[in-house]
C-alpha cells in the first residue's frame, strides 16, 4: 500500500464515486489559508495532465484564480491598498467619490472576470442621462474604472481591461476651454480695479496661474526688482486636513514667469495695501507672507475665491465663465497675437506640448497664416514670395517699417537675426503693455526709450504702434555709434 502523501504534495486518488480526482496546492489565499485545487476526471491521464499543468503554472507564478472577485471587491481593494500608493489625498478623495457613489452601486456585483463592454456602456448612459457631462463621465469614471482594472490585469485575476474596450463619451465643445474676449477680459479688469485684493484677477488674466498656485503665491515668490514670479507650490483642501500646500505635480508645474511691467505696478500697490490691513489686524495677523489672503492673513479658500470671482463678472457685466477660464483666457490671447505655442506652454505650465495643442489648437489662425506664408516664399518664385504676413508689417503708402531696407530678412550688422519665438513674445508686449516714460510713469501715447546695449550711451525711442525694438536695433552700429541715415 502507498504511503500518504506530504503536505504540500500533489494528491492522485480514485474515489467512490468512480471517477479520478487530483489535488495540487498552489500557494495561499489572501486570508492566509492554504490554496489547494481541485480537478477530477473519468480518466485517470486527463487528471495527471491536468495536475502537471496546474503545478507548471505554481511553479512559472502564472497561477490564475479559481473564482474572481467581484468588481466591488476589487475596486475597494484598489483603492484602499493600490491607489494610496500612487496618487495624492485630494485626488484618492476624488476616486473615492466616483467609485462608492457611481461604479460599485452600478456594476459591482458582476464578477471581475465576467464583466463585458455593454455593462459599461449602461453605466455611462445612465451618467449621461443623469446630468453627468461627458468630460466628467470620461475623467472622474472611465479613467478611474480602467486605470484599476489594468491593475487586475497585471496581477492576473481577469485576461482583458474591459474599459480598453469601450469608446468613452466624447466631449461636446461646451467642455472645452472657453475664454473671455479681449473686451471681457478689459471689462473684468476694469471692475476689478475697485474691489479687494484686486491683483488677485490681474494675476488669473495675465499670467493664467491656476487657481491653487495663485492663492498659494508667496511675496519671497515674486521678485518686484526683477519683475519675475516664480511659481513653487499649490494650496488645497483635503479631507480631515484642512488647507494643505503641496508641490505642484510635475516639474514643469514649477516655473518661473516674466511680470508685465502693469502688473508690477499692481502689485506694488496690493502690497502697500496689504500692510494697511496688517497694521488694522495687530495681534490677530496671521502670517504665512501670502500674497493674496484674508483680512487676518490667513489663506483663502477656493470656494471663496470663486465666488468672488462670480461676483466680480456680475459687477462687469460679462458672461459666467469658471475661474479656471481665466487661464485659458491668457493662453488663448496670447495664441492670438501669434505668440508661438511653446511660449504659451511653459507660461502655463503643461508637461507636454500636445496638451496645449489639443486645448488651444482652435485658436492659432495665425500660425496657419504664417506656415502658409513661409511655404509660399519657398516654393513660388519672383512676386509670389511676398506673404500676407510680411505685407501686413508695411504703413498705408506700402512702405517697410523704418530702419528695415527692402528685402532685408536678417538683422543688422554684427548681431544674429532674431529668434521667431521670442520675437513672438516681444511684439506681444509691446502692442499690450503700457509704456513707462523715463520717469517710469505710465501714459498712453508716450515715448518709449530703452537703453541700446553697447559702448554708446543712446537711447533708442519708438512711439506707440510705430516700428518695433528690432528695427530700433537697427539704428545702431555694432561700435556703439548712429547709424547715419546716408549708410544703407
Amino acid at each position: 500500500m502507498a504511503g500518504r502523501a506530504a503536505n504540500g504534495e500533489s494528491t492522485i486518488y480514485k474515489g467512490a464515486d468512480g471517477r479520478w480526482h487530483g489535488y495540487v496546492s498552489v500557494g495561499f489565499r489572501l486570508d492566509g489559508k492554504l490554496d489547494r485545487r481541485h480537478v477530477s476526471s473519468k480518466n485517470r491521464g486527463v487528471v495527471v495532465a491536468k495536475v502537471r499543468e496546474l503545478e507548471r503554472q505554481r511553479d512559472t507564478g502564472t497561477i490564475t484564480e479559481t473564482s474572481a472577485p467581484t468588481v466591488a471587491t476589487w475596486l475597494e481593494h484598489w483603492l484602499t491598498t493600490i491607489a494610496p500608493r500612487r496618487v495624492r489625498q485630494r485626488t484618492l478623495e476624488s476616486y473615492e467619490s466616483a467609485v462608492r457613489r457611481h461604479l460599485i452601486p452600478s456594476i459591482g456585483r458582476h464578477r471581475l472576470d465576467r464583466l463585458r463592454p455593454e455593462h459599461l456602456d449602461q453605466l455611462y448612459t445612465a451618467l449621461l442621462d443623469a446630468g453627468y457631462s461627458p468630460a466628467s463621465v470620461l475623467r472622474h469614471h472611465h479613467r478611474i474604472l480602467s486605470r484599476a482594472l489594468t491593475v487586475a490585469v497585471q496581477r492576473g485575476h481577469v485576461p482583458r481591461n474591459v474599459a480598453a474596450l469601450v469608446d468613452p463619451p466624447a466631449q461636446r465643445p461646451s467642455d472645452l476651454a472657453t475664454a473671455l474676449d479681449l473686451d471681457e477680459a478689459r471689462a473684468v479688469l476694469e471692475a476689478a480695479a475697485t474691489v479687494r485684493n484686486s491683483a488677485r484677477w490681474t494675476v488669473a488674466l495675465a499670467l493664467g496661474l491656476r487657481q491653487s498656485e495663485a492663492l498659494a503665491l508667496q511675496w519671497k515668490d515674486i521678485d518686484l526688482l526683477n519683475t519675475t514670479l516664480t511659481v513653487r507650490r499649490s494650496i488645497h483642501r483635503v479631507r480631515g486636513g484642512g488647507l494643505i500646500y503641496e508641490e505642484p505635480k510635475s516639474k514643469r508645474s514649477q516655473r518661473t514667469l516674466a511680470l508685465p511691467l502693469p502688473l508690477v505696478a499692481e502689485l506694488h500697490r496690493h502690497k502697500a495695501a496689504q500692510l494697511g490691513e496688517r497694521m488694522l489686524a495687530g495681534s490677530e495677523w496671521h502670517d504665512e507672507d501670502l500674497v493674496f489672503a484674508q483680512p487676518n492673513g490667513r489663506p483663502i479658500d477656493k470656494k471663496t475665491d470663486y465666488d468672488d470671482w462670480t461676483r466680480l463678472l456680475q459687477r462687469a457685466g460679462v458672461r459666467h465663465v469658471r475661474l479656471h477660464d481665466g487661464r485659458h483666457t491668457a493662453a488663448t490671447l496670447l495664441l492670438t497675437e501669434n505668440v508661438h505655442p511653446r511660449v504659451v506652454m511653459e507660461l502655463l505650465g503643461h508637461s507636454q506640448m500636445r496638451t496645449t495643442m489639443d486645448i488651444y489648437s482652435h485658436v492659432m489662425p495665425a500660425l496657419a497664416r504664417e506656415a502658409a506664408d513661409r511655404m509660399g516664399a519657398l516654393l513660388l518664385p519672383g512676386k509670389g514670395r511676398q506673404t500676407a504676413t510680411t505685407t501686413a508689417t508695411r504703413d498705408d503708402s506700402g512702405r517697410p517699417p523704418e530702419g528695415e531696407r527692402p528685402g532685408q530678412t536678417g538683422g543688422a550688422e554684427g548681431t544674429r537675426t532674431p529668434d521667431p519665438h521670442t520675437a513672438s513674445v516681444v511684439r506681444y508686449q509691446l502692442r499690450h503693455s503700457p509704456e513707462p516714460t523715463r520717469s517710469g510713469a505710465s501714459e498712453p501715447g508716450a515715448t518709449v526709450q530703452a537703453p541700446v546695449s553697447g559702448p554708446a550711451e543712446g537711447w533708442a525711442t519708438r512711439r506707440t504702434g510705430q516700428g518695433c525694438f528690432i528695427c530700433a536695433m537697427r539704428m545702431w552700429l555694432p561700435n556703439g555709434s548712429r547709424r547715419p541715415k546716408s549708410m544703407p
